[in-house]
């Protein structure tokens, strides 16, 4: 599927956040190398990974040296095996290519961790249901660790609170009853998504009966999930979720729910290990 990156404006803000995060008043270190030193360096990947955030990690060095050359030798999505085959080559004003190493790295090594679990979920699901993530994301990384889940191949769940209602435990609880919150989801916008999380097959009977379009199914066991799939059939979507492990998602996939909801995409992944060699370093 066809991936959009975020607006261009989104990219450069979190880039620039994060450069003045790291570089404050300036690099002190860096501010040793002489002024008109240019430099060339190589990125590697070292070890098994799904690439992802080459353009905030280009943006990290633009923002230091507007006339700084990259030469991508792969694209977002792509596996990347780990080795010596360059993943990138950079030319620049040296000062700023090591002012912004850290930076640029930080960003793709975490986009592409996001991308790289994102993929191993799909594949676990091998088509049987789909994979979306969650709004556990890091804070101020939204936006990018959505599109990185996307490039791994997962589906995205809703963006924030803003564009998609999900009535919760604690709103059906303030609501009154499930039935009184999908009404009152239902008069606010008689066009819109309602999604309604359930916590057993009783409520669920009652979720599709208010008119639900699809209802999460939280910490249902794989008899429960086969046995909801039969109940919500031509009625609503199914949305299984709780805690699911990499080594659950085979099972799972395989009751007939159509998503599978993982917050590990983006709170548990792991950094991917890149490095930036200086030629001659």
């Amino acid at each position: 599927m066809k991936v959009r990156l975020p607006a261009r404006a989104a990219i450069e803000k979190l880039a620039g956040d994060a450069l003045r995060e790291d570089i404050g008043g300036g690099d002190l270190t860096a501010e040793l190398t002489p002024q008109d030193a240019r430099a060339r360096a190589r990125l590697f990947c070292r070890e098994r990974a799904v690439l992802c955030g080459a353009a905030w990690f280009d943006e990290a060095f633009r923002q230091t040296d507007r006339d700084v050359e990259i030469a991508w030798h792969f694209e977002d999505g792509a596996q990347l095996c780990g080795g010596e085959e360059p993943v990138c080559e950079i030319h620049g004003r040296a000062r700023a290519l090591l002012a912004a190493e850290r930076t640029a790295i930080n960003l793709l090594q975490t986009l592409s961790g996001t991308a790289t679990i994102a993929r191993r979920y799909v594949e676990a699901a091998g088509g049987r249901a789909r994979i979306m993530d969650t709004r556990k994301t890091i804070p101020g990384l939204r936006l990018a660790q959505k599109y990185a889940a996307a490039v791994g191949g997962a589906h995205n769940h809703r963006m924030g609170l803003f564009d998609q209602v999900l009535l919760k435990e604690n709103h059906i609880a303030a609501a009154g009853s499930l039935e009184e919150a999908v009404r009152r989801a239902r008069a606010a916008a008689p066009d819109g998504f309602v999604e309604v999380e359930v916590e057993n097959l009783k409520q669920l009977q009652r979720a599709l009966q208010a008119g639900a379009q699809r209802v999460l199914l939280d910490n249902f066991s794989s008899d429960q999930l086969r046995e909801a799939a039969e109940l919500a059939r031509g009625r609503a979507e199914l949305e299984a979720s709780g805690g699911i492990t990499l080594e659950q998602v085979p099972e799972i996939a395989a009751t007939g729910v159509d998503f599978i909801s993982i917050g590990a995409l983006t709170k548990h992944l792991a950094a991917v290990d890149f490095s930036l060699r200086f030629d001659g370093a």
